[in-house]
C-alpha cells in the first residue's frame, strides 16, 4: 500500500494491487473476467466526497469505451465515462448509500464492473501503477496544499475564497 501523508490535510492510501487513472480519477482492478472500478481516496478528497450517484447506462447492458455511464454529485456534477467497452454492472450498495464510496473506497464502495468485450484488450492502457499515480498527484491541489488550507494555495483561489467570505448574501 502506498500512502501520501498530507494530501489536503488528510492521509490517503493508494493500493498497489490496482491500476489508477488520474485523469478520470478512477482505480481499476481485474477480477476474473471483469474489471472493477472505483474512486481512489485522493479523488474523493479532491471532490469533497459523494452526495449522490446516478447511473446513466443501463444495468447489464453493453457500453462503449468513452461512453458516459454515470454521474456523481459532489459540490458539482462529475460525469464519468466507461474506460473500456463491455457489459456494465453497477454497485447497488453505492447507489443506496453514497457515503459508502468515501468510507470504503477500495472495498464495498466500488462503483461499477465491466466485463470487457475483448478480454486482454486495451482496457487498462490509460491506467498506471500506484507509484506512477502518486508521482502524477504531485502537481495537484492536494499535494500543493498538504495542510488543507482554506482557499487553497494559489493567489487566485485565495482571492476568490476571500471574496466569497466577505459577500453579504
Amino acid at each position: 500500500m502506498a500512502f501520501i501523508g498530507k494530501f489536503l490535510g488528510k492521509r490517503v492510501e493508494i493500493p498497489e494491487d490496482r491500476r489508477h487513472n488520474g485523469r478520470q480519477g478512477l482505480w481499476a482492478k481485474p477480477e476474473g473476467q471483469e474489471i472493477v472500478f472505483g474512486f481512489p481516496e485522493p479523488s474523493l478528497v479532491l471532490i469533497g466526497g459523494i452526495n449522490d450517484l446516478e447511473w446513466i447506462a443501463s444495468e447489464g447492458k453493453g457500453v462503449r469505451k468513452g461512453e458516459t455511464v454515470f454521474f456523481a454529485i459532489t459540490g458539482k456534477i462529475s460525469y464519468m465515462d466507461a474506460p473500456t467497452g463491455g457489459v456494465i454492472h453497477f454497485n447497488p450498495k453505492a447507489k443506496q448509500d453514497p457515503s459508502l464510496v468515501s468510507r470504503d473506497p477500495y472495498g464495498e464502495g466500488w462503483l461499477f464492473r465491466i466485463r470487457p468485450a475483448q478480454p486482454g484488450g486495451d482496457a487498462l492502457d490509460e491506467f498506471v501503477n500506484a507509484a506512477e499515480y502518486v508521482e502524477g498527484l504531485k502537481g495537484t491541489e492536494g499535494c500543493k496544499n498538504p495542510d488543507g488550507l482554506k482557499g487553497g494555495v494559489s493567489g487566485i483561489c485565495k482571492a476568490v475564497y476571500s471574496g466569497i467570505r466577505e459577500q453579504k448574501l
